[in-house]
């Protein structure tokens, strides 16, 4: 059959855009990043591994939902190349969340905290025993920087059921980091191991007057003043403020209280996650 040469381009045309700029179509590329928390499954596909991807679908499910992801939520979706996750929540999980994932022909691999990667050194003790979803935030905030030219030390705050303040150097090295009770674990202490104390439903107050009121402003003070102390330690070992970032379920609940401006960033697990697949399969097609 021959095409004259207005149809020749068009249908080349059509082609390439199906092709190359319709991720759906191009299943060879599709890569599936997981996050599982200590509450929930977050997932997303991207058209590529790359911090630069473009995400095509996402979602999230409680953990007690795993079970009904691939005839659920992935049961529509194309089948994606690579995958690449983190997980907090023990083997038992982990091993749930794979028998969803043999609907699609892919090798399941996990993050672990490592010596270095994706451009950040790690300074723990034991370097494997940092927890992976620490070490995966931290590659994440590291790239956002320097996706900008901003070279400077972070102090990159996870705000869920627990908090994590890491500090990274200019350098890239991370220099170490606290671990305190989320919130809601601060408040269920105090409420087992004092009578007369309910959960409560207060606001944040500067100066409190009810005991609702006290119980969260104290929570959320005492987060806030830990996140400050880091800052403070960071600036003071590196000679320059930090940038701070601040990821996790309820980090736009601490944002507001937090001493200096933090960037809140949502998907800063996924952000870590496309970096490191970028490093890892950058030789594939």
């Amino acid at each position: 059959m021959l095409f004259s040469g207005w149809n020749y381009l068009s249908v080349w045309a059509e082609f390439i855009e199906q092709s190359m700029f319709n991720p759906f179509q191009n299943k060879q590329m599709t890569f599936l990043a997981i996050d599982v928390g200590n509450t929930r499954l977050k997932w997303a596909v991207y058209d590529k591994p790359s911090p630069q991807a473009q995400a095509l679908a996402h979602g999230a499910v409680f953990l007690e939902n795993i079970d009904k992801l691939a005839d659920g939520e992935w049961a529509s979706l194309a089948a994606p190349k690579r995958m690449l996750g983190c997980f907090v929540s023990g083997d038992a999980v982990k091993r749930r969340v794979q028998e969803q994932l043999e609907i699609w022909d892919i090798e399941p691999q996990w993050v672990m905290s490592s010596a270095a990667e994706a451009g950040l050194v790690n300074g723990y003790d034991h370097p494997t025993r940092l927890g992976a979803d620490r070490w995966i935030a931290m590659i994440g905030a590291r790239q956002r920087l320097m996706a900008r030219g901003d070279a400077r030390p972070m102090v990159v705050v996870m705000v869920g059921t627990a908090v994590t303040v890491e500090a990274i150097d200019a350098s890239g090295r991370f220099l170490g980091g606290l671990i305190l009770p989320g919130h809601g674990i601060m408040l269920q202490a105090l409420v087992s191991g004092t009578a007369g104390l309910h959960v409560p439903t207060g606001d944040v107050r500067t100066f409190p007057t009810n005991t609702s009121d006290a119980l969260t402003s104290g929570g959320t003070y005492a987060i806030a003043g830990a996140v400050e102390r880091m800052v403070q330690h960071v600036q003071q070992h590196c000679g320059m403020e930090p940038a701070c970032i601040m990821t996790g379920g309820a980090g736009w609940k601490m944002a507001p209280s937090m001493v200096r401006p933090f960037e809140l960033v949502e998907s800063l697990i996924f952000d870590g996650l496309l970096t490191i697949a970028a490093n890892r399969f950058i030789h594939e097609t």
